[in-house]
């Protein structure tokens, strides 16, 4: 089912934001982010019925939708959006990272450092599974598209806001890394707290 950007979608979004902003104001270890904020993502993707379209949508690149970030930066969530057979270069995090499956499925290859760099086993991420990375879990990777046919979607959690965090791409025949910083596709986030039409009497 797919994501009808209604309220009770805004809801469920909401109510994640409020949790890891809960966490952010206990000033949790990463250990409790991953753990903590871990469980919360599962219960958000557990059903996919919550996302607004117009951060769900296809190009001819990966898409990266910003949904909501920390007013201090502790924490952002985003929506990829995979296009049939897309996939992101070798790249590091430099922070924590939850990822959730909400649609379809991807893959992620993890990577060690060298000249050349070496591959590890390959994630397949299915809906309602989450996974963690991190520089002290493992934070070099590649993710793709499992469908050559079809759209995927994930929703991400980093400690921080990702889009503006100075990280590296990698080639894995040297080793050699490229800066970049990813910024995010969309210039609008979604209005979580418009509650009027929760409030307004029957």
């Amino acid at each position: 089912m797919e994501g009808d950007g209604g309220m009770a979608g805004v809801a469920k979004l909401r109510d994640f934001v409020r949790g890891m902003t809960r966490l952010a104001e206990a000033e949790a270890a990463e250990e409790r982010w991953v753990a903590e904020g871990g469980a919360l993502l599962g219960r958000l993707v557990a059903a996919d019925d919550w996302l607004p379209e117009d951060y769900a949508v296809p190009g001819p690149n990966y898409r990266q939708y910003l949904l909501h970030c920390d007013p201090l930066e502790r924490f952002c969530v985003v929506s990829f959006v995979w296009g049939p057979g897309q996939r992101t270069p070798v790249h590091d995090h430099l922070v924590w990272g939850l990822v959730g499956m909400l649609r379809g499925s991807e893959i992620s290859t993890p990577y060690l450092p060298g000249s050349p760099m070496q591959a590890g086993e390959k994630e397949v991420l299915t809906p309602g599974q989450v996974v963690a990375v991190s520089p002290r879990l493992g934070d070099l990777h590649v993710v793709e598209n499992a469908f050559a046919d079809r759209a995927s979607i994930s929703i991400h959690c980093y400690g921080g806001n990702i889009g503006a965090i100075l990280r590296h791409t990698y080639d894995p025949a040297t080793g050699a890394q490229k800066r970049f910083i990813s910024g995010y596709t969309n210039t609008a986030v979604p209005n979580l707290w418009d509650r009027s039409l929760e409030l307004r009497p029957a």
